[in-house]
């Protein structure tokens, strides 16, 4: 189950990682604090992390790249994306119940983020009627912003 906190510090993570028997690395430090220190809206790839990682000196292969941002994921630390292109995005996972969603334009991959709490309570509302516990809500809306356009015509 994700973390209760909106703040994912190193000394919960570490915590989490223990309970699982698994141990905090400096790699997945790191990580972590990559991105929680991302401008907001800002999304990576694990090769887009792995280039920002080694242009910041640091020397982590892309398996293990994969490998941590996998596990942060499934731990509820970041969101797992799929946008308009073949690899997943990462960001931290926002803290609850303020999700957000994304307008990404097919021709130009520009992605934008916006807020609306009407998907959110329709989505509690559909987790409701099925007994669920609502964890995470994320709709994605595909299309061709106004720039993508012009350059199909």
């Amino acid at each position: 189950m994700p973390p209760t906190t909106t703040d994912y510090s190193t000394d919960s993570l570490k915590a989490e990682l223990n309970a699982k028997g698994l141990r905090m690395t400096p790699q997945r430090e790191v990580i972590l604090d990559t991105f929680q220190n991302l401008p907001e809206g800002e999304h990576l790839s694990a090769e887009d992390l792995c280039t920002l990682l080694k242009d910041k000196g640091h020397n982590i292969s892309l398996s293990t790249i994969y490998r941590s941002v996998k596990l942060m994921a499934r731990m509820g630390i970041l969101r797992e994306l799929e946008l308009a292109e073949d690899h997943k995005h990462y960001e931290i996972n926002p803290p609850r119940p303020l999700h957000h969603h994304h307008l990404v334009c097919m021709k130009t991959r520009e992605i934008i983020e916006f807020k609306n709490d009407a998907i959110l309570k329709i989505s509690k509302k559909v987790a409701d009627k099925f007994g669920f516990k609502l964890l995470d809500c994320q709709l994605t809306i595909y299309g061709v912003s106004p720039e993508g356009q012009r350059s199909i015509f």
